[in-house]
């Protein structure tokens, strides 16, 4: 037996599953007892319709014997009352349904926010927001109508087997023949469309994310000519997807012929037993037309459950993915440490890292202290080990070996939320959000218009500032679509400098910047360091002349390190690598690559 089998091969365990679920959609309490409701008056007055044919018939048409207005007046109020329940239900299970996918939604994406970081690495950000926003939106509405139907036409079936068992019991076990056939059926499309429905998922996933890396390439991908390859990749992804909705189509479409006929057989052996009964004076004209209107009622609840078979293992599938997430993701663990006041002092002592299926470690046995206030570049051709170093910090990455601390407590004893508290980092790959300029700014505080002000100023965008139309609380567009290059690196800086962390990150801070944008920026960098404990990446070494102390990498570790002028003097590997740099012959910032190094 397969997993997939194995997973939905005995009632237990789909209610255990569902139960992992449905705790999301527990509440509002009153809506599920009015739907409650809602469902008990519609399955219990169905039968009411059959018997009001038995009257009608038998005595209906002799005057005396029945009021001409009692069935029609009786029909209207059935159907009235009926009608108001449906609607009931409906509205009611729409507030559960939207309030649960609103849990949902929320627990999921709380989890994204405190995950292991391993989970981005594991899964591409288009599989994730297609799970968060697309899949359980559909999962929670194929199931809660799902459930919905299996709770009012289960009721609706048991009343008019039980209406059909007071008219004639002998009739009735014919029926009862039909249902464990509709079971087997359900049980066996139910195994099948699961699998499916998980198929289906993966495929989708592996779609949005061939569109997720073209829109993110669309400029390598026009300069290489690369449009009809990547065109045949997505149809070739396509094509698979379709593969497996035919089959779910297939699949499912097939189940309502199948429990038709079964229905369809059960129904001609009852028309013939009560024919033969009718001989024998065994039933009325009114109570045989009666039996059989009921029966017939039964084809629509059976049709119904055997489709239903579908929805939930759709529905359940893919809200069981939403859940999986939630429970199964591993979080970041942080410690207890959290100081009011922080010098500084970083500390790495025989550092390691391996990246996982790397061949060679990112570093190997690093050994650096940096003092409160110390500014400490790092240099180094491109996969030295600068970036991971760096990342090491705020525990972006974590050692494979050894260990670092903060003002000599180890990070690992650091409350999470206050380690990174001490950290601004200025990127060469700025991260802008779709939101005001003041937002953007303040990132993960509510903005002092002032002080955001006063940061941009410093930043040295003073000037795009007053060409807003609004000001501070403009919207920069998606992915900083407003702003240049140089223009988003010194919106990263007026946000370091909003933070006031005592510990600054500086990867490359002027790669963007134009000569003259880079000596503005360099001089709010002398005021944004002042005082501070910082580490500098840096690829033109011009801008890193004044450092305290040059730290040299090569292959993951520490080669060289002093000042400026005493590592000049010792005609070594930062000498070399100045002389290269002063004469433009290589570059190693052209070398670097997005990737951890």
């Amino acid at each position: 037996m397969t997993p997939t089998q194995s997973a939905m091969s005995s009632l237990p365990d789909l209610l255990q599953r569902l139960r992992r679920v449905y705790r999301y959609f527990l509440h509002p309490l009153a809506a599920w007892w009015a739907t409650l409701v809602s469902v008990l008056i519609v399955a219990f007055t169905e039968p009411l319709i059959p018997a009001l044919l038995k009257p009608l018939l038998d005595s209906g048409f002799q005057q005396s014997q029945l009021n001409i207005w009692l069935v029609p007046l009786a029909l209207l109020a059935l159907f009235g009352v009926r009608g108001l329940s449906v609607f009931t239900g409906q509205v009611c299970l729409a507030k559960v349904a939207n309030q649960g996918l609103l849990r949902l939604r929320v627990a999921m994406f709380q989890r994204l926010q405190d995950a292991d970081l391993a989970l981005y690495r594991q899964q591409s950000s288009s599989a994730l927001g297609n799970t968060l926003v697309y899949e359980v939106q559909n999962g929670a509405n194929l199931m809660v109508n799902a459930l919905l139907t299996l709770g009012r036409d289960s009721l609706t079936l048991l009343a008019l087997v039980g209406y059909l068992l007071v008219l004639d019991w002998k009739l009735t076990l014919i029926v009862a023949l039909l249902f464990p056939a509709v079971a087997w059926l359900m049980k066996a499309a139910a195994r099948r469309l699961y699998g499916l429905t998980r198929r289906n998922q993966e495929a989708t996933d592996e779609l949005a994310y061939v569109v997720e890396e073209t829109a993110l390439a669309h400029r390598e991908i026009r300069l290489h000519g690369a449009q009809a390859a990547e065109v045949e990749r997505f149809s070739t992804l396509g094509r698979t997807l379709e593969r497996i909705a035919m089959k779910s189509t297939v699949a499912g479409s097939a189940l309502t012929p199948l429990t038709q006929m079964v229905a369809a057989l059960a129904l001609s052996a009852v028309i013939s037993v009560a024919l033969l009964q009718s001989q024998h004076n065994g039933m009325t004209v009114g109570g045989f037309a009666a039996f059989v209107t009921a029966m017939l009622m039964l084809v629509a609840p059976i049709k119904h459950l055997s489709e239903v078979t579908g929805p939930i293992s759709r529905g359940l599938a893919a809200l069981e993915r939403a859940v999986d997430l939630i429970e199964n993701t591993a979080v970041e663990q942080g410690g207890t440490h959290a100081p009011t006041n922080v010098q500084g002092r970083l500390v790495w002592h025989n550092i390691s890292v391996t990246y996982p299926g790397a061949a060679a470690p990112a570093l190997q046995q690093i050994d650096l202290t940096v003092e409160p206030g110390e500014t400490v570049a790092l240099v180094g051709a491109s996969g030295s080990g600068k970036t991971t170093l760096a990342n090491l910090l705020p525990r972006f990455v974590e050692p494979s070996e050894g260990q670092i601390s903060l003002d000599g407590v180890p990070l690992q004893a650091w409350q999470l939320p206050t380690l990174r508290r001490q950290f601004a980092l200025v990127s060469q790959h700025v991260v802008v959000l779709n939101e005001s300029l003041a937002h953007n700014v303040a990132l993960g505080e509510t903005p002092d218009r002032d002080r955001v002000v006063s940061c941009l100023k410093a930043a040295h965008l003073g000037d795009y500032l007053n060409a807003l139309p609004q000001g501070i609380d403009t919207v920069v567009g998606h992915n900083a679509s407003q702003l240049s290059g140089g223009e988003r690196q010194r919106l990263a800086i007026a946000r370091a400098l909003y933070r006031q962390a005592p510990v600054l990150i500086l990867d490359e801070a002027t790669s963007a910047l134009d000569n003259e944008s880079e000596r503005a920026v360099q001089e709010a960098l002398q005021t944004l360091t002042r005082n501070r404990t910082t580490l500098v990446i840096a690829h033109r070494l011009s801008t890193i002349e004044h450092a305290d102390r040059i730290v040299v990498m090569e292959n993951g570790r520490i080669i060289e390190q002093g000042r400026h002028q005493d590592l000049l003097a010792r005609k070594g590997a930062y000498a070399a690598l100045f002389q290269l740099n002063a004469l433009g012959r290589t570059s190693p910032a052209s070398a670097e690559t997005a990737a951890p190094v």
